[in-house]
């Protein structure tokens, strides 16, 4: 059952609801959408061939993704930063720009080995998010779980239908699961979400041409 903090004007949750929150904010942690994400994207962009649709999408997980996740991972158990989720701002710097790297590296991968063209536009999506969300979480920490998934969205819907836009609808309840554990306020989810979502629209407008035919 839900209550109000008036020290924080923040949502409070316990029992269940917080586990539910909690729950929700693991399974679809931005590491986790992000490597769905990349499969989801790889088999459109290679019209359905499962081998390069593999390749790629793996390429764009390993480095958008996963290798991210491994050096945020030992450096909270290092207790480098609280937690895999780095809830408190100020150390969000080192492992955002540890984010920025890995994805910036596997942009340049995705272009020297001829990807196509979806999975290089989903990788600069990816990069320039990261660029715009590091000097904003210098002051104020937007909520990255909000960014990565609407982007995602977004990305999605171009390639293959606007009914993806129905996943706004999870994207709604990872913002709603990121305030009731109280490591957003709701202005920090929104903004992520607004801010992922058409960061990575206008990447795919602006590539569309080169969109066409998959290649």
């Amino acid at each position: 059952m839900s209550r109000f903090d008036t020290a924080t004007a923040q949502p409070r949750a316990d029992g269940p609801v917080l586990f539910i929150a909690r729950t929700i904010g693991e399974i679809l942690a931005p590491w986790v959408v992000l490597v769905l994400f990349a499969f989801a994207i790889g088999l459109r962009a290679t019209d359905y061939r499962i081998g390069p649709a593999l390749l790629w999408a793996a390429v764009l997980a390993v480095f958008s993704a996963l290798l991210p996740m491994v050096f945020i991972v030992r450096g909270a158990r290092a207790g480098k930063w609280d937690g895999h989720h780095v809830r408190d701002r100020a150390g969000r710097t080192v492992p955002l720009l540890v984010c920025f790297a890995s994805a910036a590296a596997g942009l340049l991968v995705l272009i020297l080995g001829g990807a196509p063209r979806a999975m290089i536009l989903a990788a600069i999506a990816m990069v320039l998010t990261l660029a715009v969300v590091f000097p904003i979480t210098l002051r104020w920490k937007i909520s990255m779980h909000a960014a990565v998934s609407a982007g995602a969205v977004a990305m999605l819907a171009f390639v293959y239908s606007p009914y993806a836009l129905f996943g706004l609808l999870v994207v709604a309840l990872i913002c709603w699961s990121r305030v009731v554990v109280r490591h957003h306020t709701p202005a920090q989810v929104c903004a992520g979400a607004v801010l992922g979502f058409v960061i990575a629209l206008g990447v795919f407008l602006v590539g569309q041409q080169s969109l066409i035919g998959g290649q």
